[in-house]
């Protein structure tokens, strides 16, 4: 028997208010540069911390988006709850990007400035 660790290179959350998931599942209405938000993830995840970090939407089974912002994860802590392990914490926005400009903001997990 094995610990069930996910090492995330990125922070991938539901759309705004996704039916059946909590505010900190989601994205922000509107993300705001030099804002901080609350996540929550299920499973036990590591994230990135010394750097910068691509915020992507998730639709489920590793269906992801393109970055939407640069972020730095600032805290995140697992614990236990119902007999099911989460990760929660919290970001702060670098960089809002627009979804519209084909721009490379990202190769894999190093920040393209």
């Amino acid at each position: 028997m094995g610990i069930k660790v996910e090492f995330n290179p990125d922070l991938a959350l539901r759309a705004f208010n996704t039916l059946g998931k909590s505010a900190e599942q989601c994205l922000p209405l509107k993300l705001e540069k030099d804002k901080v938000y609350p996540f929550l993830k299920e499973g036990l995840r590591n994230y990135w911390l010394d750097d910068e970090i691509p915020l992507l939407e998730t639709k489920g089974n590793e269906i992801l988006s393109r970055p939407l912002a640069s972020i730095i994860i600032l805290e995140s802590t697992h614990f236990k709850k119902d007999n099911k392990f989460f990760t929660k914490g919290f970001f702060k926005v670098i960089e809002v990007f627009n979804p519209n400009d084909p721009k490379i903001n990202f190769e894999s997990y190093k920040r393209v400035k």
